[in-house]
């Protein structure tokens, strides 16, 4: 079956594939070379032509690059993007079960037949705007993972504010590198939608250690943007590792504290803006960390506070959306800050804290290199423990909680408090929650509880906890 434009003869124009006027302008960084827009569509059109029948496929590719052309293969055959949360055979597993006779396409997949040079003439595909251009997993790290289909039309629209704000910040022309995979929506939207749809280019690769990070952006032209989540940035301040000039870098996935913002941005010379969003929705606003708490909307965007959390709407949006975030809007009502998730606060004795600031204080302790403080399951009374399972090689439990001591109210301290080796993030850092519990619960080869010497107080009243120092 030949690829051919999505577009029946009734219907509207569509929206175009890529927004670029030049063919030979560089889309992408692979394996060595620049790739040419005129090249990723020839590409595209032969992957295309051999993709076998189906409504929708697992997009599982690794290499950016390859996921980049089987996302632009499937969409021309009408076939949506299923994107699970993470590779594990869980998460793989629960979307196939979902949509049943679903393929799975990796970079196997993606390699096509070599192509020296682009047929003419080579027309500019348009996509059908109502077409289910992909189905976004969410990991659930606060709770039950859902999936959230989206619409080419609806994708390419909650893009716009965002590269509209990229561009008052770097220009309408820069490079990107990312540490995140295509297949979760910040990398997706920044990695993926983002040079389709503007005139970025983008490096196949994602690497993690410092050395390789310093590599692919040397490779790519300036000027350069390094998309990332704190998790990566903690391990890239603590190397000292030189990188080529960077015009900014984009942080998400998590929180990120001022602390370490402001370190990343002395040692890297670089503005550090993170972006806040959701899987439901793709980014809504950004904010410069070390300037303040406040974050400024992404055009066209408009959230209202409420008591469970807040609501996201847009005239692009076909209806709005409630995030179980507590928001304050300023004086104005054009900026808004965070205050925390509504399961996230904690209650106790009329004492209130966040299970975030929680996090954070666990994560300022020297020798502590990674940890979470999370909500059990109500148990007699009605009340869940808060329990913490940190990773600290050099420190027993009980320094840990004296240190904890001095900056928490004691109604507040983890019990249990267990070390673990290591704490099972998923590619962006997050940490899904009944994985959590799991550890918890199974008292592990290796490990060893304390309990707090408070803990005949109240746990506090919250419910499902947040799954690492995160926000959406």
């Amino acid at each position: 079956m030949r690829a051919a434009p999505l577009q029946s003869p009734g219907e509207p124009a569509g929206r175009p594939l890529l927004v670029r006027d030049d063919p030979d302008a560089m889309l992408a960084w692979h394996q060595g070379k620049a790739v040419t827009v005129a090249g990723f569509l020839a590409e595209v059109a032969a992957v295309a032509e051999r993709l076998p029948e189906a409504s929708a496929a697992l997009n599982l590719a690794d290499d950016r690059y390859a996921f980049s052309v089987l996302f632009c293969a499937l969409l021309w055959r009408g076939q949506t993007n299923l994107l699970p949360s993470s590779r594990s055979p869980a998460a793989i597993a629960a979307v196939a079960a979902a949509f049943p006779g679903c393929q799975e396409v990796d970079d196997a997949d993606a390699r096509s037949r070599l192509v020296t040079a682009h047929p003419e003439p080579l027309s500019w595909p348009r996509i059908a705007g109502g077409i289910t251009a992909l189905v976004a997993c969410t990991s659930g790290t606060t709770g039950e993972p859902r999936c959230w289909p989206r619409s080419w039309d609806l994708a390419c629209q909650a893009h716009a504010g965002s590269r509209l704000r990229l561009q008052s910040w770097f220009g309408s022309r820069f490079s990107v590198v990312a540490t995140v995979p295509p297949q979760h929506m910040f990398g997706w939207e920044f990695t993926v939608l983002l040079p389709l749809q503007s005139e970025v280019c983008v490096h196949a690769g994602r690497p993690l250690f410092p050395a390789d990070i310093a590599a692919a952006l040397a490779e790519m032209p300036a000027p350069r943007v390094l998309v990332t989540t704190p998790l990566h940035l903690r391990t890239l301040a603590a190397s000292g590792m030189a990188l080529p000039p960077l015009a900014g870098i984009l942080s998400a996935t998590a929180p990120l504290d001022e602390e370490l913002a402001t370190i990343v941005e002395t040692r890297l010379g670089a503005p550090v803006y993170e972006i806040y969003g959701s899987t439901e929705t793709c980014a809504i606003a950004s904010r410069r960390t070390i300037e303040g708490a406040w974050w400024q909307p992404m055009p066209g965007i408009r959230l209202r506070p409420g008591p469970e959390g807040c609501e996201v709407t847009a005239a692009f949006m076909q209806h709005s959306f409630w995030l179980g975030d507590l928001i304050e809007l300023d004086a104005t009502g054009e900026r808004f800050r965070l205050i925390g998730r509504q399961q996230d606060l904690l209650e106790v004795a009329g004492k209130r804290m966040s299970l975030a600031a929680l996090n954070r204080h666990l994560l300022a302790i020297p020798g502590v290199v990674d940890g979470v403080a999370l909500q059990q399951a109500p148990g007699r009374g009605g009340v869940g423990r808060i329990a913490a399972l940190v990773v600290a090689p050099g420190l027993d439990e009980a320094t840990i909680l004296d240190a904890l001591r001095r900056q928490v109210d004691p109604v507040f301290l983890p019990r249990p408090l267990r070390r673990v080796a290591v704490l099972p993030r998923n590619d962006t850092g997050k940490l899904p929650r009944a994985v959590l519990l799991a550890m918890l619960q199974a008292g592990r080869p290796g490990t060893t509880d304390v309990q707090s010497e408070d803990e005949d107080r109240p746990a506090g009243r919250a419910a499902a906890a947040m799954d690492s120092p995160a926000a959406p």
